[in-house]
Order: structure tokens, then sequence, then C-alpha cells
């Protein structure tokens, strides 16, 4: 039986170089696994970082659709969707519906062939939801202590002497020719 392991990595903001997880956490405990029930396997990874805009997860759906396999195997529910409850129910329920299953390592009640897997899946997917917020809170959070700081946060102001968005430290450019605000023109 061929089956899809989907693994999803975030951006790692912790860093002086922001850069993303390594997704082999998430796909050597996956592949011993399909490995031991004797599966055939397809790899998609994602690296971004939650939200919706996930082609890698959009193109494995529709492939499922197409029957390419007959199942999805996560690392954990929140890798597979953060988008709240309706939105995941549905990805399992219209997977259900053609027939693929999905199934994940770390939370063993999630095989969407196994009878309580809709109430508990509902429960998770609330979790995951209700983290992706917290997240979001611990950023805006930060944001704001680093303003009341007095870190000036977005772009660089415009420079006066070239005209040019730029840190400090950088050297100036050529300076901007622009037109003048006003034109004059005179009638004879």
């Amino acid at each position: 039986m061929k089956v899809a392991l989907y693994a999803r990595v975030s951006l790692d903001e912790s860093k002086d170089t922001p850069q993303y997880q390594d997704p082999e956490n998430q796909l050597l405990p996956l592949r011993e696994f399909a490995k031991r029930q004797g599966w055939e396997t397809v790899e998609f990874v994602e690296r971004a970082s939650g939200g919706s805009n996930r082609p890698v997860f959009r193109e494995m759906l529709g492939r499922a659709r197409q029957l390419e396999f007959k199942g999805i195997l996560v690392y954990s529910i929140d890798r597979f969707s953060r988008e709240g409850i309706l939105d995941t129910l549905y990805y399992i329920r219209s997977l259900k519906e053609r027939g693929v299953w999905v199934k994940s390592l770390r939370e063993e009640w999630l095989d969407s062939a196994g009878p309580f897997a809709e109430l508990m899946l509902a429960q998770f997917a609330w979790f995951a939801e209700f983290e992706r917020r917290k997240i979001s809170d611990r950023t805006r959070a930060a944001l704001a202590r680093k303003k009341a700081a007095g870190v000036r946060l977005g772009r660089p102001l415009r420079c006066e002497k070239c005209g040019w968005s730029h840190k400090p430290s950088k050297r100036c450019r050529e300076p901007k020719k622009t037109p003048p605000l006003v034109s004059v023109v005179e009638n004879q």
C-alpha cells in the first residue's frame, strides 16, 4: 500500500538568522513507522509557518483525491493543520469520503478509520488553533515591548542626505533625482 508522509516545518526565529527547522525530525520516525507497516511512501515537505498558503499541502490533497495513495501519515495533528476545527475536519472528512485515511504518529487516537477519531480530532484541532493564537499573541507582545523600549520597528527612515531608505550605518547612495513638486507652465 502506498501512503504519503507529510512534514511541515516552521521558521525558527529564535536564532540570529532565522531558518527553517529540520524536517528530518519528523520524517525519520514517519519513515520508520511506514517501513514497519510495509508501506511504500511518497514524501511531502512544507516549509511554511502556519497560515493557509501551503502549496505542498494543497498538492498532496489533490493527489490524495486522485487516489495516488491510500493514506496520509503525519507526525502530529498540528503539522497537518492549525487552521481550526472546521477546516481540519473538512480536510479529513473529504479525504475519508474518497477512501483516504489520515493518521498521526504522536496522537495514536487520530486514525480517521477509527471509531472515535472525529470526536478527538475536533478537540485537538481546537488546541492546535489555540496554540497558533498564543504564538501570535506572544509575537505581538514582544513587538510591543520592543516598541516601548524605544526600538524602531519597520522600514529604516529615509536618509535626508540621499533620499533612500537605509540604516544609518550604511553608506549613502547617489542622491535621488526627483522632479519638482510643482511645475510652472508659462503662457505667452
